[in-house]
Order: structure tokens, then sequence, then C-alpha cells
């Protein structure tokens, strides 16, 4: 049966859909929070996830871009956002299709079905549920960036010039995140869970405090940043090519 996670803070939006959705023969899961869709989708990963926009306290834009950024199923974004720019954005993270409420349940079943059909011949192909966007790097060569070298297992940084500049475990841990995912938009919550995995608590936001304090030790001009940029509503992005550093 094909798997598709409804996500909704409203319980009764999912207990209505996953009934319906039973009746025609799919498998669902209910979840009510981005973190219980991110601690879902390596046990049980889903082909499709309908996703609400509006989880209290969470950016549906950011869980829609980790979900397309590091797993492959089919994204249809379910919300009560009718404006062009949202319906615009939520595309642009990804999202298979944008379905504002209130939704005719029929027709949703027929997107549903559309989308399962344009991404059938991936899953066919046994194409991987995790999308791998890091760069790798031999043991002990590290990864280098604009004359800059992050050597990894020695946690140390270089500047062009060859001269170690010095981090905190937090300012390493977040480059070393970053430089592993270059060119792509990574929310708060994925660096949070890389750099503080369990510890990271709801609303931290230590990543903005790092970030800040990251570009003062690698940016020339750390009020208009070129290697570390912001993408409002969504996270950060390393913007500067990556390569293994050379032994």
């Amino acid at each position: 049966m094909t798997h598709i996670a409804v996500v909704d803070d409203e319980t009764a939006i999912t207990e209505l859909l996953a009934h319906y959705l039973g009746t025609h023969g799919f498998r669902t899961t209910q979840l009510h929070s981005g973190r219980a869709l991110m601690a879902l989708m390596p046990a049980d990963p889903p082909e499709l996830v309908l996703l609400d926009l509006g989880l209290p306290g969470e950016d549906g834009f950011a869980i829609a871009r980790q979900l397309r950024e590091h797993w492959r199923c089919g994204l249809v974004i379910i919300t009560g956002r009718g404006d062009s720019v949202d319906k615009v954005v939520g595309l642009e993270v990804g999202a298979d299709d944008y379905v504002t409420k209130p939704f005719d349940l029929r027709e949703l079943v027929a997107r549903i079905k559309a989308v399962l059909r344009r991404i059938e011949p991936a899953l066919a192909a046994g194409a991987p549920a995790v999308r791998s966007a890091t760069v790798e790097a031999a043991p002990g060569q590290g990864v280098s960036f604009l004359g800059w070298r992050l050597d990894l297992a020695a946690r140390r940084l270089d500047d062009p010039s060859g001269s170690e500049v010095r981090l905190t475990t937090g300012e390493f841990e977040l480059l070393a995140a970053l430089v592993q995912h270059p060119g792509r938009v990574l929310s708060r919550d994925f660096l949070l869970e890389q750099t503080r995995g369990r510890e990271a608590a709801p609303f931290d936001r230590t990543i903005d405090v790092q970030v800040g304090r990251l570009r003062k030790k690698i940016e020339s001009d750390p009020e208009n940043p070129q290697i570390i940029k912001s993408v409002r509503g969504a996270g950060y992005i390393f913007v500067p090519a990556v390569a293994p550093a050379a032994g």
C-alpha cells in the first residue's frame, strides 16, 4: 500500500484525511509537527507527504525545504494560505502541488494520484529515499573554499594565507555542516540537529548567534556577507564552491 504522511496540527483534519485516504487504498500516518515528520522519514519513509504550512511555532516552508533537500518523495502542500505569493514560494521550494483549504476530498485524491504517477518512475527505479548532498573529503584532507581550508579531522580552519583561525566547537560544527551542503538552503532546525542534536530546544536561536560570530571570522565584510548568506524565512546557504582540499 502506498504510504502517505498527513501533517497538520488539527487532529480533526488528519483523522478525516486518514479515513478518506484509507478508503482509497492508501496507508496513512497522522503527524502534527515538522519534528514528528523528520523523525518518521528515516524510520518509515512515505511515498508522499501532505504538509500543512500553518504548523504552530514552525516554518512550513523551511520544513518543505528540509524535506526536499534530504528525501525523495512526493510533496503536496495543504494550507489555508491562498495568497498567490505563498503558492509560488511553495512550488519554488519543491512542492509537487499546492492545495488551499477548504478543499474537495475527491479533488485532493485526484491530485495525489497525479503526483504519484509523475514520481512513480523514480520510485520504481529504486531511487534512494535519502538525497545525498554532501561533499566527501579523504581522511585528514578536509575541504577548501575561496582559498580557505577546513580540516574536518583536525578540526582546524586555515585562512588563504595559511594562518589558523580559531573556532569554538559550535562555530566549527556549524561551518562543517555548511561546507558539506554547499549551494543548498539549510533550515535552522537542520543546522541545530547537525550541531547540537537532541540538545537543541524548540525556538533555539543559537544558530543565528553562531552564524554572526562565524561571519566575523571568515567574511571580508560581515555586514554584507558573501560566503554565508541568509535566506529570509528559510535559513542559510553556503555560497562558494567547495572541493576536497589538496594534500
